[in-house]
Formats: C-alpha cells, sequence, structure tokens
C-alpha cells in the first residue's frame, strides 16, 4: 500500500541535540492527520523534514511514493504548505492575491478570476475579497492563505500551527476551512498543540513527545486507551496539589496531574470503587476538597497518561 505520507525512523539533529528521533508516520490518502504535542515536542522539525526545507540525519520518507531526499523536486510539487505566518501581500486585496497566486501556477488571466471568486466564497471571503489584506483579521488572512494554498492542487497540504494566536472565533473558522478542504480529497497533515482543535478535526492522531511518536490512533481510540474513566478534583486554593498528587500516588499507585490554575487535580481511574477509596483517602488526611466528578477520558487526560506510561500506543 503507498502511503500518502510515509516516514521511517526519521531523524534529525542541531548542533547535538537530537530533535527528531526516529519518527515513523503513515498517513492514508484523504486523512486529516493531526501531529500534536507540546512546543519543542518536534513537530515543526517534523514537517520540514517531510516537505524538504531539511534534510533528515537518517530514515526515510515518501510524499506520494516520492522520496524527499532523491526525488524533492516531485515532492514539492505534490504538496502546499502553510504556516503560522501568512504569505500574503498585505497591499493587494485578497482577490488580487489570488489572481496573482493563480498566474503563477499558470491559470489565464480568465481562470485566476473565476478561481478567485470562487475561491473567496468558499472560505467565507466573498464579502472581504475587495478589500485590501492589510485590513483582514489575523483568522480572516489564515483562510486566505489556505484558499491561496490549493491553487496548485496540492495531493498533500501541510498547515503548521496555522491557529495559533487567533481568538476562540477566528480559529473555529478556520476549521471549518480546513474541513472543506479535506472534502476535496486533499490529504492533510496538521501540527498543533491544542487538544481541543485535534480532537475536532482529525481522523487519527499521533502523539509526539521528545521527538518520538509515542501513539497514534482516532481520537476514540486514544481516550478508550487509558482504560477508563477521568477522576477531576476540585481542591481549596490554600491546598498544596503536589501534596495531593503525592497522597494519590502512595496510597493508591495513582498517576495524578495538577491544571494550569493549580486547584484542579487529574488521574486515571479504572475503577469506580477506587475513585471512592482515592476520595475517601483525601478526606481522611482532611483535604479541602470543594468538588469532584468521574467522566469519560479527554485528549489531555490521554496526554498525560502517555507521559506516566511512556512506549504505550493505541490502536492504529
Amino acid at each position: 500500500m503507498t502511503y500518502a505520507i510515509e516516514a521511517k525512523g526519521l531523524r534529525k539533529s542541531f548542533r547535538g541535540h537530537e530533535a527528531v528521533r526516529g519518527v515513523d508516520l503513515a498517513i492514508r490518502h484523504g486523512e486529516l492527520f493531526a501531529l500534536l504535542g507540546p512546543n519543542g515536542a518536534g513537530k515543526t522539525t517534523t514537517l520540514h523534514l517531510l516537505t524538504t526545507l531539511l534534510r533528515p540525519d537518517g530514515g526515510t520518507a515518501y510524499i506520494c511514493g516520492s522520496d524527499v531526499v532523491a526525488e524533492a523536486a516531485d515532492v514539492r510539487r505534490r504538496i502546499s504548505v502553510t504556516g503560522q505566518y501568512a504569505a500574503l501581500d498585505e497591499s493587494l486585496t485578497g482577490r488580487q492575491n489570488l489572481r496573482l497566486f493563480a498566474g503563477l501556477h499558470g491559470y489565464s488571466h480568465k481562470e485566476a478570476g473565476a478561481l478567485a471568486c470562487e475561491l473567496l466564497e468558499a472560505f467565507g471571503l466573498g464579502d472581504a475579497g475587495d478589500r485590501t489584506v492589510g485590513t483582514y483579521s489575523g483568522g480572516m488572512r489564515r483562510r486566505l492563505d489556505l484558499a491561496a494554498g490549493i491553487l496548485s492542487q496540492p495531493e498533500v497540504m501541510f498547515l503548521d500551527e496555522p491557529t495559533t494566536g487567533l481568538d476562540p472565533q477566528s480559529r473555529r473558522e478556520l476549521w471549518e476551512a480546513v474541513r472543506r478542504l479535506v472534502k476535496t480529497g486533499t490529504t492533510v497533515l496538521l501540527t498543533t498543540q491544542y487538544l481541543e482543535e485535534a480532537d475536532q478535526l482529525a481522523d487519527r492522531i499521533g502523539f509526539i513527545a521528545d521527538g518520538r511518536v509515542i501513539a497514534t490512533g482516532t481520537p476514540k481510540q486514544l481516550k478508550a486507551s487509558t482504560g477508563g474513566k477521568t477522576l477531576t478534583i476540585r481542591i481549596s486554593a490554600e491546598t498544596d496539589p503536589d501534596g495531593v498528587c503525592r497522597l494519590l500516588s502512595n496510597e493508591h499507585g495513582l498517576s495524578a496531574h495538577t491544571g494550569e490554575d493549580g486547584v484542579i487535580v487529574k488521574t486515571a481511574i479504572r475503577e469506580a470503587s477506587l475513585a471512592h477509596a482515592a476520595i475517601g483517602t483525601l478526606m481522611e488526611h482532611q483535604t479541602a476538597i470543594e468538588d469532584f466528578a468521574l467522566s469519560d477520558p479527554s485528549l489531555d487526560d490521554v496526554f498525560f497518561a502517555l507521559a506516566a506510561t511512556p512506549g504505550k500506543e493505541a490502536t492504529q
């Protein structure tokens, strides 16, 4: 089987630091695959290796069967890349930008005009097409950049953290644009640090940490891989969250973590009876609990579970 994107043992180092440490990927044609991980995990370096912007130190990678090193020119003809910063001329209107890009891709003047109109409507920019891009919001620029990116009719599109810095409404508008793109049959590899974004958009997700893909699967498979529920405990601001985590670990062998606000403690629970026992232990130690709940795991919970048990894999 020929994959749209395939990588085996991909490696890249910078000044002695191994940023990508044997990445393996197999992404099907027409799939939206999200590569998810924190800053510095190796997402962007992996994308640069797959798009021929960097040469790997080891391993192999193919785009629609073409080798990213030996057949780099062919790979570039097959792909489009959109990053965090829109590659647009701010002094031109949205329509003029699209006509310019269409001309660069060999379309006639008439074809370029028709395509510009079609894409502006498709990406929700019809009313703004004759405004200069310098007046666009961040979300509008990213959508226009996406529209420009598909003028080459790429088989594979790489989106490198395209919603970073956008407000929630702009992010959701861009999500809709990405969904429309996938409906055309284009394979999309999306890198992101937003768990909700991956959950909303992706057919499958790969978690990357410390330069390695540590798990892959559908959102449903990844959530099921935790093997149970998530116990969420809200404690008082005066309570030491690290102390709560240690207590849960020492008494029940639970691997708990705290939220950014410092008053939420979460842990994976395989049985409801263990949740009751854990809460009982905290109350016996006079922990100030404000609220607690047992729920299905989120991707956030999956990520922490994987970090606590490296090497664990979800079903492919």
